[in-house]
Order: C-alpha cells, then sequence, then structure tokens
C-alpha cells in the first residue's frame, strides 16, 4: 500500500473503473500523478490473488490507487478523468470484462473526496451527460491489497501483446487527445 510518509502533501485515491491494466496506463500520464499501483479493494478476503478476484466471491474491485499532488492535479479533475474513461452506467461490467470485479467505484480517503464524488454523480446525472442513470457506487476506503508484481506498469512493459494493443491502447489514444493538457511533459 501506498503511504504519505515521505511527502505528506501528497493525496491518495483509489478508483475501480474496470481492467486494472487499462486505468493504470492512463492515470500514469497525468501530470501531478506520482505513483499508480493496481490491486484490489473493497472486499472481504485478506490478502486476495488475481485469480481469487477473478472468480467475482471476493467482493473485491480491481483498482488503482493513485498518489497525487493536489498543487498540480486536484482530486476533481481525476474524477474528470474517471468519469471520462470508462461507462459508469453498466453494472459490473466494463466492455468484454464482467462481473464484480469490474464494477465502476470510487473508495473515498475523506469526507471531502466523497462530497466532491457524490456532487460530480449528480451533475453529470442531473445533466444527462450518458444515456443511462450512473451506477457507480461512492464507498469509504478501507484496505487496499497491491495486486502482484506482474500486473504493475503492464501496458508499458507488455504494450505489444494483442489485449493491450486492441484495448488498452486505443483507449489511452483517445485519453491523451480528450487530455493533451493535462499530461506528463517528457
Amino acid at each position: 500500500m501506498m503511504t504519505n510518509a515521505d511527502n505528506p502533501s501528497l493525496q491518495l485515491a483509489t478508483f475501480g473503473n474496470g481492467c486494472f491494466w487499462c486505468t493504470e496506463a492512463i492515470f500514469q500520464r497525468l501530470a501531478g500523478v506520482q505513483q499508480v499501483m493496481s490491486g484490489y479493494s473493497g472486499g472481504d478476503v485478506d490478502n486476495p490473488t488475481y485469480k481469487q478476484v477473478c472468480t467475482g466471491t471476493t467482493g473485491h474491485a480491481e483498482v488503482i490507487q493513485i498518489q497525487f499532488d493536489p498543487s498540480v492535479i486536484s482530486f476533481e479533475e481525476l474524477l474528470e478523468v474517471f468519469w471520462k474513461t470508462h461507462d459508469p452506467t453498466t453494472l459490473n461490467r466494463q466492455g468484454a470484462d464482467v462481473g464484480t470485479q469490474y464494477r465502476s467505484v470510487i473508495f473515498y480517503h475523506s469526507e471531502s473526496q466523497k462530497q466532491q464524488a457524490e456532487h460530480f454523480k449528480q451533475k453529470l446525472d442531473e445533466a444527462g451527460v450518458f444515456s443511462a442513470p450512473i451506477v457507480t457506487e461512492i464507498s469509504e476506503f478501507t484496505k487496499f491489497y497491491a495486486a502482484e508484481a506482474d500486473h504493475h506498469n503492464y501496458f508499458n512493459e507488455h504494450g505489444n501483446q494483442g489485449y493491450c494493443q486492441a484495448v488498452i491502447r486505443p483507449k489511452v489514444e483517445k485519453f491523451t487527445e480528450v487530455f493533451r493538457d493535462k499530461l506528463k511533459q517528457d
């Protein structure tokens, strides 16, 4: 689990919005994001494995935990990326990935994060941005379990694999077009 002991000005955000390989690749590219860790949250089994979580029986969602500098990127800006890079209207599903482990969820770390997430969700629903109501769960953060090492930095290390080419690369390319002004500068 990430901590902010070395730099207390950094904050944490924990999002589940489908496959963590996809979401990790997107959030890693944002200016102000210091670290993104793939893992599991929201379940009732201690130290779950990927294989266990994939069964959909542990209660966990595939999530990313983001360590970010709020003086560079705000939690609200992270929420904007969250809402625009997945379908928050499908219950327990993102594309071909089906099951509670792929649910749309925000695990808030503070009352402020909870209020911002709820407000943003309400505004999107009221504006009719999506063709169906948003089903994103907004729950208090309790525990985060890091995924096994071979799931970390997945797209950057395995970008030529079929799944990465067919699913992740198009999402990353669309994201970089939409959020060009929020990307890290090389």
